[in-house]
């Protein structure tokens, strides 16, 4: 049913909610189909809002953080919005310790996420 091997999409509304299936995003491999697929979903959609679901991460790498910052000029490229949820702590404290925490929009959760979109 799911078409993407590293991630599960869904869509409310305009607003495309992606899920990352890994507990843990570390080699380039993985890197890189993670991109590929996100890629693949925004298509040729010029500013999608994009909502990042965490939920299942336990461990990234920085890479992962460098594909992030990617991902944000792309969607913003386009006047979408980018956000961001369900980070665990001892993730966050990156995020936090690199100041991506002051250019992500992050919330506790996917409902939380998904009501900034309509603020």
């Amino acid at each position: 049913m799911d078409q993407y091997r590293r991630i599960q999409t869904a869509k409310k509304g305009d607003i495309h909610i992606v899920l990352f299936k890994d507990k843990k995003i570390l080699d380039d491999t993985v890197l890189d189909e993670i991109k590929t697929e996100i890629n693949r979903l925004m298509g040729n959609a010029s500013g999608p809002d994009m909502l990042l679901d965490f939920s299942n991460v336990e461990f990234m790498s920085s890479a992962m953080l460098g594909l992030l910052g990617q991902l944000h000029r792309k969607v913003g490229a386009g006047k979408g919005r980018l956000k961001m949820c369900g980070i665990r702590p001892e993730i966050f404290q990156v995020f936090k310790l690199t100041n991506l925490d002051k250019l992500f929009k992050i919330y506790p959760d996917a409902p939380a996420g998904l009501a900034a979109f309509e603020a």
